[in-house]
C-alpha cells in the first residue's frame, strides 16, 4: 500500500528501516538530466523527480514526484522561468495539471487559478539533498547524511572513468552486496571471464573492518584473461590481487591489481521498491584505453546478468545474519565480516 508515493511500513521488509535514511543512493547519471531537464526515479518505495535548472549554474535538484495539491506527479511537468518581480528568481517546476509553480526551494509560488493569491507555506515540494560525484547523482532521503562514497582512483588523472548499469535485480540489497563481496563465485559464474572452474581455489586472506566497514586485502585469484584485452588478442591468464572496501549497508568497491595495472568498481545499490532493487556501477581502470568504452561496459553487462541469475535464485530472500543458520568457509571471510558488521550496526532493511 502506498501513500503520498511512500510505502506503508507494513509489509515492505525493511524499507523504513531509519539507516537508509542516512544512506546516499546513486539514483542516475549527471549525462541524464540536462539543463531545463526532468527524470523521473523511485527508490524506497519513493517516487522521486530529478530536474536541473537551465540557470548558468545548472543547479540540480531531487524532490518527491508529487504535487501537493492534486497528486500529480511533477515529472510530467515542464521548467520555465520565473515571471520577473517575484519573490523567488530562477527556474520553475511547473505542474502538469493545475500549473502549480514550485520555486527552487520546493515552495509553490503561484497558482494559476487564483494569480491574485500568495501560496501558504505548506504548499511546498518535499525536498531531498542530492550531490553528484564521478559522474553519479547521488540523493539522501533523511535529514542526517552520511559521508558521500569515495573512490579515489576515479579522480585520479590516469585513469579512465566510465558509468555501467542500471542492473535491476530481483532481489533486496544485502544479496546484491555479499554477491559483489564474494570471490569464491568468480570462477564458477564466471567461467572463462574471471575465473576458471579448475584453478578457483581461492587462498587464505584476512578480513577487518576499516573507518567505514569490513575490508578485505590481498585477496589472490586466478583469472585466464585479468586485463580483459582477450578479444584484441593479448589475453593471458594471471594472479591477480582483490581489495575490497565496504563503505555503506548498500555500497562496496574494489580494486584489482595486476602488475601495474588497476582496474576498481564502486557498486551501489538502491532499494527500488519492497522486491526489486537496482545496482550502479562507477568503473575506473590505469590501461586499456583503446578498447572502446561499450566493449568495456558490455564486458559489465554479461557479467551482471550472470550474477543476477543466481542472486535472484537465493534462499532465504533475506540474507541471514545468524552465522549459525548457513554454512561459511575461509574464502566467505569477507561475507561474514559483511553480516557481522550489519547486525553490530542494527540494520534491518533485506536482511534476518
Amino acid at each position: 500500500m502506498t501513500i503520498g508515493g511512500e510505502v506503508s511500513a507494513q509489509g515492505n521488509r525493511g524499507l523504513d528501516d531509519p539507516r537508509l535514511l542516512r544512506e546516499w543512493f546513486a539514483v542516475g547519471w549527471s549525462r541524464e538530466v540536462e539543463a531545463g531537464g526532468l527524470l523521473a526515479r523511485r527508490i524506497l518505495g519513493r517516487d522521486l523527480v530529478l530536474w536541473r535548472s537551465s540557470d548558468p549554474d545548472g543547479g540540480l535538484h531531487c524532490w518527491l514526484d508529487l504535487c501537493v495539491h492534486r497528486g500529480a506527479k511533477l515529472s510530467l511537468g515542464i521548467i520555465q522561468k520565473q515571471a520577473s518581480g517575484k519573490d523567488e528568481a530562477g527556474d520553475c517546476l511547473v505542474c502538469p495539471y493545475h500549473g502549480w509553480r514550485y520555486a527552487a526551494s520546493g515552495q509553490c509560488v503561484a497558482i494559476p487559478a487564483h494569480p491574485e493569491l500568495t501560496p501558504p507555506a505548506k504548499a511546498r515540494a518535499r525536498v531531498f539533498q542530492v550531490q553528484e560525484r564521478y559522474g553519479v547523482i547521488w540523493t539522501c532521503l533523511g535529514a542526517d547524511a552520511g559521508d558521500l562514497p569515495e573512490f579515489s582512483i576515479a579522480e585520479d588523472a590516469g585513469f579512465r572513468v566510465m558509468l555501467a548499469g542500471p542492473y535491476r535485480f530481483r532481489a533486496l540489497g544485502p544479496r546484491l552486496i555479499e554477491n559483489f563481496l564474494d570471490v569464491a563465485h568468480l570462477g564458477i559464474v564466471h567461467a572463462g571471464l574471471l575465473g576458471d572452474p579448475e584453478r578457483s581455489e581461492i587462498e587464505d586472506y584476512e578480513a577487518g573492518m576499516g573507518e567505514r566497514g569490513p575490508i578485505g586485502r590481498e585477496i589472490r585469484v586466478w583469472q585466464p584473461d585479468p586485463d580483459g584485452t582477450v578479444s584484441h588478442g593479448k589475453g593471458m591468464g594471471a594472479h591477480v590481487t582483490y581489495q575490497y572496501e565496504v563503505q555503506g549497508p548498500l555500497t562496496a568497491g574494489f580494486v584489482k591489481l595486476h602488475s601495474e595495472k588497476r582496474f576498481g568498481i564502486l557498486a551501489q545499490v538502491a532499494p527500488v521498491d519492497e522486491e526489486f532493487s537496482e545496482m550502479r556501477m562507477v568503473m575506473a581502470m590505469n590501461y586499456g584505453h583503446e578498447i572502446p568504452e561499450q566493449e568495456l561496459i558490455g564486458f559489465q553487462d554479461l557479467v551482471a546478468g550472470q550474477d543476477r541469475a543466481i542472486v535472484e535464485s537465493q534462499r532465504p530472500e533475506l540474507l541471514p545474519l545468524d552465522l549459525q543458520a548457513e554454512l561459511h568457509l575461509r574464502s566467505d571471510r569477507m561475507a561474514i565480516a559483511y553480516r557481522k558488521w550489519l547486525r553490530e550496526i542494527g540494520f534491518t532493511y533485506g536482511v534476518a
